[in-house]
């Protein structure tokens, strides 16, 4: 019986930015939300081989071979033109990889890693993948004792959670904006789902990190603080990441928008702590 396949963006073999400790990152292709400050923008969307990439691409990486796009990995030099001009927000350099060869590649590192985070675009997007991966992870005795984490935007319905708990170890999600009317003006859509699952998630201990991401004159969390620090200390204890957004890498409009300083993240880490919420972490690094 063959394993189910996915579209993978990326695979990072040892990460130390995607969840606790050494990991290996896995990014889906896919995405339902549409952020203007996205940093993989070209995640969002899948390639429908439309073509126009392929003569763009200076490097002769690209081609169309019964009616698909078609990726050269050995004469590619990640210059990124197709990323950039795409109209889907795809890249043709997604490949199909199956449960049995990520076990592979998760076996290599597993000496290595303390467990995997499957981010994306949206993991859940593809969700009897993660299912199945997860699965086969747990009853294998060399690689069971690995944490699996997903990096998620709190899109998927409660019945998808209730899936994916009993194989997962936790959920690390975003809170985009705190208004609705803010979270569409940056996603394109509501937020009523992702705090729904953030709540969901927080009862049953998997919520494993809550994001915030400072975006200086864009987003709303200081409008309201109340209301957010109310929110977030009913959740029990579960840690508050202050991300800092910058324009790099961005695509469209975001591009012009202005990059979080630590003096931005500090006016809500201290709004915040003010109103019972301690465990914050912060940015490592500002650009």
């Amino acid at each position: 019986m063959n394993s189910r396949c996915a579209s993978v963006s990326k695979l990072i073999p040892f990460s130390c930015v995607d969840g606790p400790g050494s990991r290996l990152a896995l990014f889906l292709q896919g995405c339902n939300l549409r952020c203007k400050n996205c940093h993989n923008p070209w995640t969002m969307g899948r390639c429908n081989h439309c073509g126009e990439c392929v003569a763009q691409c200076p490097h002769q990486a690209l081609s169309v071979s019964d009616g698909k796009v078609i990726w050269h990995a050995e004469h590619c030099q990640q210059c990124d033109t197709c990323l950039k001009m795409c109209p889907q927000q795809a890249t043709p350099m997604a490949q199909s990889m199956s449960v049995d060869q990520m076990l592979t590649h998760i076996r290599k590192a597993a000496p290595f890693i303390e467990g995997i985070t499957v981010s994306g675009g949206e993991a859940t997007t593809q969700l009897p993948f993660i299912l199945e991966l997860f699965t086969a992870m747990k009853g294998d005795p060399h690689l069971a004792s690995l944490s699996c984490l997903v990096d998620s935007n709190g899109q998927l319905s409660e019945t998808g959670w209730q899936k994916l708990l009993p194989v997962c170890e936790g959920v690390m999600l975003d809170l985009k904006a705190w208004s609705s009317e803010c979270h569409r003006r940056l996603t394109g859509r509501d937020n009523a789902q992702i705090k729904h699952s953030i709540v969901w998630l927080a009862k049953r201990g998997k919520l494993a990190e809550l994001r915030l991401l400072v975006i200086p004159g864009r987003v709303d969390y200081m409008q309201h603080v109340d209301a957010l620090a109310a929110f977030i200390r009913q959740l029990g204890v579960v840690p508050v990441r202050l991300n800092a957004f910058h324009a790099h890498g961005t695509h469209g409009e975001a591009r012009t928008w202005t990059s979080a300083t630590p003096e931005d993240v500090e006016q809500l880490a201290d709004a915040l702590r003010e109103r019972g919420v301690e465990k914050l972490r912060f940015p490592a690094l500002y650009l």
